[in-house]
């Protein structure tokens, strides 16, 4: 089986040291990394999205049962469970994530067969480049064409199946936006998502755009607690603009201008959180219009001032995040940058130009450390295509 890249090959070696058996299909979900629309999806708003070349790939082989056993490589974990059998595991929560799409296809009526598996990654973990999507996103590829079944469901529905399973079988109540990108991304392309119609499109990523993601390697134990506290502020906005503006459904449909005008309505705080979301949202299709005129510098000035609401307004920023996006702008060729993900901890991205990215590198690697006494890691990755499934033979 020649001809694969170094990490296919290295899953081929381990399925048969594992199973004695040759894998038949590699499944591979992308993880991703939002280049702008951040906390506005809980708000029927807009997203922009880019698939990594960073992804979760699982080798398999189709079962002729109902069995499903599979080994995680970098956990160094077995598990193996029926299809007839699902149960959460408190223990291995990776399993949760393999088993919650087995349930949620079972519950669209698809009557799915086993696999024998090994799953591998190098998606980071726990640093707000959506592992846990990549991993549902491969695992329901996985299923899909060990059952037979690949063309039974469109790349929106494995998307809304795949969040289903997150919501409902996992317990973590996430978006839409995380699971739709690593399904239907596209080389060279970032994805434009209305989060409430969910229809979407492809906007071209530019030749002269490269992105360098900084990992803060910071706690992000924050994140879950004011997620929830940020989202009820929001709908608490909501409902006190409907007094005045009862055609408004989410911040999604208020205008900045419309903001402004009702204002002494809100909360102080609670204005603020609105003015994230309402001004994120027309940021996100201010962004889509640089793209398609090549204004990186446009594009690099907007990010900056999603970085600076999600600080000084929404504050989900932290000190680490701050010195991330600072470290990264002092470097020559970063059109702007900004915290991706939930925040206070995580990643950043910068919008750099092409051969400059090693430049944006050592920017941070020399002055990241020394703000926040934590060793960063650093990606670079052009705009990947969305979930894939390759015949090994």
């Amino acid at each position: 089986m020649n001809g694969h890249d170094p990490r296919t090959q290295t899953l081929i070696e381990e399925f048969q040291r594992r199973f004695d058996a040759a894998p038949t299909l590699l499944a591979i979900g992308p993880g991703r990394v939002n280049l702008i629309g951040e906390h506005t999806d809980y708000n029927d708003g807009f997203v922009l999205p880019v698939a990594l070349k960073r992804d979760i790939r699982i080798a398999l082989r189709p079962r002729a049962d109902r069995a499903v056993r599979v080994y995680s490589l970098e956990y160094d974990d077995w598990y193996e469970f029926s299809l007839d059998r699902l149960a959460y595991n408190k223990d291995l929560l990776w399993t949760n994530y393999v088993q919650g799409i087995a349930w949620v296809l079972g519950e669209l009526g698809l009557t799915l067969t086993g696999f024998n598996g090994v799953i591998s990654g190098n998606v980071p973990r726990a640093s707000g480049l959506s592992s846990s999507a990549a991993l549902e996103v491969a695992t329901a590829t996985a299923f899909l064409a060990a059952s037979g079944l690949s063309d039974a469901l469109d790349g929106v529905q494995i998307a809304r199946a795949a969040q289903r399973a997150e919501n409902q079988f996992v317990g973590v109540n996430c978006g839409i936006m995380d699971q739709f990108i690593s399904v239907l991304g596209a080389e060279g392309h970032a994805l434009l998502i209305d989060c409430r119609s969910l229809e979407y499109r492809l906007i071209p990523f530019p030749s002269q755009g490269a992105l360098v993601i900084g990992n803060t390697k910071a706690s992000r134990s924050l994140a879950g607690s004011a997620y929830n506290e940020r989202r009820r502020q929001c709908e608490m906005g909501v409902a006190t603009l409907q007094q005045v503006l009862p055609e408004v459904r989410a911040l999604r449909d208020v205008s900045s201008a419309q903001l402004e005008a009702h204002a002494d309505l809100l909360d102080p705080v609670v204005y603020r959180r609105c003015r994230h979301v309402v001004a994120e949202n027309e940021r996100v299709l201010e962004t889509v219009a640089a793209l398609e005129r090549d204004d990186l510098t446009a594009v690099g000035r907007l990010m900056d001032a999603s970085h600076v609401s999600l600080r000084d307004d929404y504050e989900v920023s932290s000190p680490a995040l701050d010195a991330m996006v600072e470290a990264m702008r002092s470097a020559p060729g970063c059109y702007g940058a900004r915290l991706t993900g939930a925040g206070f901890g995580g990643c950043a991205v910068a919008l750099v130009r092409p051969g400059q990215e090693q430049a944006v590198a050592d920017a941070i690697y020399e002055k990241y450390p020394k703000a926040a006494n934590i060793w960063p890691e650093v990606y670079v990755s052009p705009a990947g295509p969305g979930a894939q499934l390759v015949e090994l033979g």
